[in-house]
């Protein structure tokens, strides 16, 4: 029975015959090239699919709220964190290595993207669920990433290249910590933290700097898969977060996060016994306890996922007035590295792609480009005399600056008193895990050990669990030699 209230048209809005049959000469005939719908039906269909991301390509995420709590003005002056604010979200949380087909319960780091609908324009931050990362430097990255995903012979992941880059890398050993550990297969998104990870500046409206580091606790409560649950469950529902977050939100049990930000006087990031920008690196809450900011949300599901979660587009340059970047060499190389992505992924007019667009008036000089959208009025260039947008460097000053010292060179971090890779990844072992946690933690490394890690990279892997542990290294050189 054909539904008369809306006949199916095609896409230029034009009412089509038939939605079952192609147009042929008589029943039994040749199809006819003019039949226009049915090759606009088969040109659509070859072209549904966009590239997915390189890292982070499997995830989901809704939409919701993030309202502040508790007033910070102190610290910052964006309009997203004053006293009373409350802004659209949407939030993506994602796995790191695999493809977009690749099981939810993959141990691995989480994606958790938000982006801040702001009245200042579109404030992108993002972060994991862990609050430090593998690397410190961005030339590591891209071979990070590779090391990660599949073998360029058999197209396989291997364990034997993720420890080879790993042992081969000290500065991973506080992430690998985290990601052996319970962790590393959060039992749904909804029972996980979020972290910027990233070191960002905090101006307020005095001018005055502070540096800060965001933490987003689950209201939910931390709950974790074990190895084997997380293997059963990938292979009964590989897509078992993507259903657990989109069914939680369409029965009513809207999630929620609390937002907390450590807070560092700017001058003491000069002389802190450790470099605070070093991304493997946590700041211990005794010295910046978390502040409480407020709560996000989340309470709709996307309509479309394709066009409101594949092409979401999230990028830590997009930063508001009274936030800035900080010296972390990984941070601003993802203020180029993620747009650029976004523009060879969606093109360079992703940001008019609906869940990109800002919620607030937009004057910009760009112009053109494939899949423009938005109309363009002269003048189209600056500096000009035509009534064009000006920039304001009154009302909008630049506050990146970080200090008066260093030049631009290829280095490390100048190493600092308590600037040893392995010191807090043993802490987190040794102080924050119990013994159950432990236990497991040994298995789990010496699992993914025993599974095609040779030598000498199995021999380095052992080293580089007595570095952070030696108890834990012995223990899971143990179980992998006697297994």
């Amino acid at each position: 029975m054909s539904n008369t209230s809306r006949p199916t048209t095609t896409d230029a809005g034009i009412p089509v015959p038939s939605d079952e049959h192609s147009l042929t000469v008589g029943p039994d005939g040749p199809i006819l090239l003019q039949d226009h719908y049915l090759i606009e039906q088969m040109a659509n269909f070859n072209r549904e699919r966009i590239v997915e991301r390189q890292p982070h390509a499997k995830g989901g995420g809704a939409f919701g709220r993030f309202e502040v709590t508790n007033d910070v003005s102190r610290y910052t002056k964006a309009n997203v964190f004053q006293p009373g604010a409350s802004v659209d979200t949407l939030l993506r949380f994602s796995s790191v290595a695999g493809e977009r087909g690749s099981p939810d319960t993959w141990r691995d780091p989480r994606g958790f993207s938000i982006k801040f609908y702001t009245d200042q324009g579109n404030y992108d931050m993002v972060g994991n669920n862990t609050p430090v990362f593998f690397i410190r430097d961005p030339m590591k990255f891209q071979h990070f990433i590779r090391s990660q995903k599949r073998r360029a012979d058999s197209n396989l992941r291997d364990h034997d290249m993720q420890w080879d880059f790993w042992t081969l890398s000290p500065e991973s050993a506080h992430q690998v910590a985290w990601l052996m550990g319970d962790r590393g297969v959060p039992k749904t998104w909804r029972h996980m933290n979020g972290y910027s990870s990233h070191t960002y500046l905090w101006v307020n409206a005095d001018g005055e700097r502070s540096w800060v580091k965001y933490h987003f606790k689950t209201d939910q409560g931390i709950e974790f898969l074990t190895q084997d649950d997380a293997d059963r469950i990938a292979g009964q529902d590989g897509d078992y977060h993507t259903r657990d977050l989109f069914d939680a939100i369409e029965r009513g049990d809207h999630p929620t996060w609390t937002m907390h930000v450590q807070v560092m006087p700017f001058d003491e990031a000069e002389t802190y016994r450790f470099n605070p920008f070093d991304l493997t690196k946590v700041w211990p809450h005794g010295d910046y306890p978390l502040i409480e900011v407020g709560r996000l949300t989340l309470d709709r599901n996307p309509t479309d996922y394709h066009t409101e979660i594949e092409q979401a587009a999230f990028e830590p340059n997009n930063l508001v007035p009274g936030i800035g970047p900080s010296p972390d060499k990984m941070l601003l190389a993802r203020l180029f590295a993620y747009a650029d992505a976004h523009r060879a992924r969606l093109g360079v007019n992703y940001k008019q792609i609906p869940v990109n667009a800002p919620q607030c008036p937009v004057h910009s000089y760009s112009k053109d480009g494939a899949m423009r959208v938005e109309n363009v009025a002269d003048p189209v260039y600056a500096p000009n005399s035509k009534g064009g947008p000006a920039a304001d460097p009154e009302r909008f000053p630049y506050v990146e600056k970080w200090s008066a010292s260093g030049e631009f060179i290829h280095a490390a971090y100048t190493p600092r008193r308590d600037d040893d890779d392995f010191v807090q990844a043993g802490t987190l072992v040794r102080q924050v895990m119990d013994d159950a946690q432990r236990d497991r933690l040994v298995e789990n490394v010496a699992g993914h050990l025993g599974d095609g890690v040779s030598e000498p990279v199995l021999g380095r892997a052992f080293e580089y669990w007595r570095n952070i542990d030696e108890e834990i290294g012995d223990r899971i050189e143990q179980a992998v030699t006697s297994g």
